[in-house]
């Protein structure tokens, strides 16, 4: 324990150090970042992942839209000229030197969301092919707390904004805007406007994305009522409508949206990083570990401290990476599983290196037995629960509640706040797309030494004041002996999938358990 401990602190101070420039992907402080990583699995004696290389190419464009554009609303009885930053951020999908709105007509199309399975079409009845669609972020399920409305309270797939810029691009929009609110994105402004701004990276595209919109981007809360009440609407009454059945999208009046993006394009590599520990009785069945590498990197636009360190988001879990694949080097036999170590890129662009991976994969997907995955390892001290990210999903739950009864006080829960979209928001999340049973598990807020009450005032904080923005520094005095005890419990469950000859499944019922079933044929 003391040893892992002392790993984490290690690992997390170095890689979210200044001298990493806060690891955004293609970038100096990538390749620092990625070469790290392979001198330490090598140090740990782990082979490559990858034939003979430890590094996966993950092709990237990297877009730096123009901050001073300005985007403009225009009808009738409202005109508006909204600022970059501070009323709306935008870019676009698109791998074009530059995109444009041009007199685009302005739709109110709900949530966004087409989903036959539910019996809802935020869509129907109106055809928004070259128009400007303004959505409402997360789901109606949430927005009523209605418990038979899509997930209730629990934020659904549908509720991801990479699902709504997805869905519109689909119905030919020109172009997609999110409306923030805090609770319902589980974030402030602030963290739309640090994630957003700067470069932004996507998954190189042979046809440069031209079948994305046009624009995306998000409004200001501000914004979007102004702009309601332009078009002569009540902002709370329409987002209400919004959340009930047999809503129909409205166009906001005769308001159009004009804009022009001028972007420098940058093409490039980035790389995953995977290491292996061959089985020595079924190596061709593996289990796989992930965390991500990347963050947003250096602001030049932001005087002072510009580097997004990202110490905790996600240094800790990378960290947590090589204190597994160190662990599991120690062992006095192999596993007779092969135990792999994946360190992505690109996560905080859209989970692009976990996507790349699932779409190539360096192991046959059907043969993989499990992903267990890290995103910002707990630095509060020890916690009595421990949550799950999805929870009801998998059969890796039971595997995780066996290792929890090995540490006392310790219990499995729910996580707390299902609403935020989290099992959408990590790299995990490819992996179960793609049939492969995922385990998305943290310390939740139950302090041994300080209760609930202070557990959860320290990850409100972090939310609040250093998630995405350049204070997510390391601090030497954080306690890492909370995150110590997942590191082990993680260990745990892997090493036991190491030693059988079973596949763990989904639950029945759960969204991935056809993909999964389809695949178990390829293995007998």
């Amino acid at each position: 324990m003391k040893r892992v401990s002392t790993a984490l602190h290690e690992h997390t101070g170095v890689l979210s150090s200044d001298a990493y420039g806060g690891r955004a992907p293609a970038t100096e402080g990538g390749k620092l970042t990625t070469a790290y990583l392979e001198r330490e699995f090598r140090a740990l004696g782990l082979k490559p992942g990858n034939g003979d290389s430890f590094l996966q190419a993950v092709p990237v464009t990297e877009l730096l839209t123009d901050s001073s554009t300005t985007l403009t609303f225009t009808g009738t009885n409202f005109d508006a000229r909204l600022s970059y930053g501070d009323q709306m951020v935008v870019g676009t999908q698109q791998q074009l030197t530059s995109t444009a709105l041009k007199d685009s007509p302005v739709v109110f199309v709900g949530y966004g969301i087409v989903a036959p399975e539910r019996d809802w079409n935020d869509y129907a009845g109106i055809d928004v092919r070259g128009k400007t669609v303004v959505i409402l972020v997360n789901d109606p399920g949430y927005a009523t707390q209605d418990g038979e409305l899509f997930n209730g309270n629990a934020m659904t797939w549908y509720g991801r904004w990479v699902y709504k810029y997805e869905e519109a691009a689909r119905q030919g929009a020109a172009g997609a805007l999110i409306i923030h609110e805090t609770g319902a994105a589980a974030y402030g402004w602030n963290v739309v406007e640090n994630s957003w701004s700067g470069p932004q990276i996507s998954l190189t595209a042979q046809d440069n994305n031209t079948d994305k919109s046009e624009v995306i981007g998000w409004l200001s809360q501000g914004s979007a009522r102004a702009l309601f009440a332009g078009a002569g609407l009540n902002y709370d009454a329409e987002v209400a409508a919004a959340a009930k059945p047999g809503f129909r999208a409205r166009p906001l009046a005769d308001i159009k949206a004009n804009l022009s993006l001028d972007n420098t394009i940058r093409r490039s590599s980035s790389n995953n990083v995977i290491a292996v520990i061959p089985g020595s009785k079924r190596p061709g069945e593996i289990i796989i570990y992930t965390a991500h590498w990347d963050h947003l990197g250096t602001n030049p636009g932001i005087a002072g401290d510009n580097i997004y360190n990202g110490a905790q988001d996600n240094a800790t879990g990378t960290a947590g990476l090589l204190s597994l694949a160190q662990l599991f080097s120690q062992l006095p036999e192999p596993p007779e599983r092969s135990v792999a170590f994946l360190a992505v890129t690109a996560e905080e662009s859209g989970l692009l290196g976990s996507q790349w991976y699932g779409e190539n994969p360096l192991f046959p997907l059907a043969t993989t037995v499990a992903n267990i995955n890290m995103d910002g390892l707990n630095v509060y001290g020890p916690m009595r629960d421990v949550v799950v990210v999805g929870y009801g999903n998998s059969e890796l739950e039971d595997y995780l509640r066996d290792a929890v009864a090995l540490q006392p006080g310790r219990y499995v829960a729910a996580e707390p706040h299902p609403q935020r979209g989290y099992y959408y928001r990590s790299d995990h999340f490819n992996f179960a797309r793609q049939g492969v049973p995922a385990l998305y598990a943290e310390s939740g807020e139950d302090s041994f030494e300080h209760g609930r009450e202070w557990g959860a005032k320290q990850a409100q904080e972090y939310t609040t004041n250093r998630y995405h923005s350049t204070n997510d520094e390391y601090n030497p005095d954080w306690d890492m002996n909370g995150a110590a005890l997942d590191i082990m419990l993680y260990f745990e469950i892997g090493l036991r999938l190491s030693r059988e000859s079973t596949f763990p499944n989904w639950y029945p019922g759960a969204e991935f358990r056809s993909v999964r079933d389809a695949s178990a044929s390829s293995r007998q």
